[in-house]
């Protein structure tokens, strides 16, 4: 699989975030080394995997979503959706 790697410019780019935003905000609490960026050759540049951090953007807000109980036992607004009556998962 190849790997799409970015600047933290081209980075900002891409979501629309302040350069420093990314560096000091998002590095390491949400953007992990060896997930979502690398140093390569052990030095100071950073670079970003793209497919990463396009996987896990979302995360964060759809674990915050709000789920709805319906009167059928599903909840509406969640990720995989349970009915209570059959325990069956529908996504």
């Amino acid at each position: 699989m190849t790997q799409t790697y970015l600047t933290t410019d081209q980075l900002a780019d891409r979501i629309h975030y302040d350069t420093r935003t990314i560096r000091t905000r998002l590095k390491d609490v949400v953007l992990l080394e060896g997930i979502h960026y690398i140093r390569p050759f052990g030095g100071r540049k950073l670079l970003f995997i793209w497919e990463a951090i396009q996987r896990d953007i979302g995360l964060a807000s759809a674990e915050r979503a709000p789920a709805i109980p319906m009167a059928n036992g599903d909840l509406a607004g969640s990720a995989v959706l349970t009915t209570a009556s059959e325990g069956r998962c529908h996504g």
